[in-house]
């Protein structure tokens, strides 16, 4: 039975709240916390699967899976690097860990833990963060705009950017059925659900068109596809015809499917990420590009290298460029 809908509630006007509040629009629709309800379903027929965070299962929804399995819960305190060492242990005892914090905490404050530890050993943990990119106002010690970047440099990591509710609840059977460690950026909450309108189905490690168009390829992932098919529909009037390509999974890359949708036309190529411009989706799809000896017309819309400020979401999103309307201002100033 499919998850039930809710409706963001209209917020007429911007409070510190909006600094930690939901990416959904106003009147969107989204679902309620995905990743637990959609481990809490797998875990039923699944006995090794445990969860494990470091003091923020409700923030990243793992709460819903200690309730419903209280004894296969670890609360293992503010001790990230504990966190990920104890994850590789009962890997090795053949449980399939699920480790959350935020996307901060797990990749600058743990990150010889997951790369010695867990990765080094190809170990079956599942790293679920929240918080990733510019999902929170909360300034550089809360905002992981480089978490991309340093996951992919981990041999053997696979490395996840889900869009919506309905790549979550997918990607989780997904992620538990592919044997090795997974990093994954987690929405929490209230997630917006966007991809269900397209008959989208999340496939490991492959990138899907979700929507077609002659004159702009927009190659993107995470938050980003769901801005992207906002573009799309915004510019579909006569400004401009659009297509969407998803990268759910940044490693290993499809690269593939993204050289065919490159290759296709002479389209106007933009890659739009929530991460910085260094090491992400970007300088990856670019790099593809370059060894498979194309030229497109290429552009990025990324954040910049730099500490981002703190603030209200739909205000650091408008300035950072990666709000709906910046994109489609910065499209038609391209064309």
């Amino acid at each position: 039975m499919s998850a039930p809908i809710n409706t963001v509630v209209t917020k007429p006007k911007l409070t510190t709240s909006a600094m930690i509040a939901s990416i959904a629009a106003e009147g969107q629709r989204v679902r309620a916390a995905p990743f637990g309800k959609a481990l809490v379903e797998l875990a039923e027929s699944r006995p090794e699967i445990v969860g494990m965070t470091a003091d923020l299962a409700k923030y990243t929804d793992l709460h819903i899976f200690a309730q419903a399995y209280p004894e296969r819960f670890f609360q293992m305190g503010m001790a990230e690097q504990l966190l990920m060492g104890a994850a590789g242990g009962m890997a090795k005892e053949g449980l399939i860990p699920f480790a959350t914090t935020y996307a901060v905490f797990a990749t600058r404050r743990a990150y010889d833990f997951i790369h010695q530890v867990i990765a080094e050993e190809n170990l079956n943990v599942k790293i679920a963060c929240a918080l990733p990119g510019l999902t929170s106002g909360y300034g550089p010690s809360h905002q992981a705009t480089e978490d991309l970047a340093m996951m992919r440099a981990i041999p053997g990591m696979t490395v996840i950017d889900p869009c919506d509710a309905l790549d979550i609840e997918q990607m989780v059977p997904a992620v538990v059925a592919h044997d090795g460690p997974v990093y994954m950026r987690l929405l929490r909450g209230q997630v917006p659900l966007v991809l269900d309108e397209y008959d989208y189905k999340f496939k490991l490690g492959q990138a899907q068109l979700i929507r077609d168009g002659k004159d702009v390829l927009i190659i993107s992932s995470g938050i980003m596809t769901m801005r992207a098919l906002e573009v799309a529909k915004e510019m579909a009037g006569g400004a401009a015809d659009v297509a969407v390509l998803h990268v759910p999974t940044i490693k290993p890359l499809d690269e593939a499917t993204i050289l065919k949708e490159i290759g296709r036309g002479s389209r106007l190529v933009i890659v739009a990420e929530n991460h910085t411009r260094i090491g992400g989706l970007g300088e990856a799809i670019a790099a593809c590009v370059l060894r498979a000896r194309m030229a497109p017309n290429y552009h990025q819309i990324a954040l910049p290298d730099e500490f981002l400020a703190a603030g209200a979401l739909p205000t650091l999103h408008d300035r950072y460029g990666i709000s709906t309307a910046a994109i489609v201002s910065f499209i038609k100033t391209l064309l």
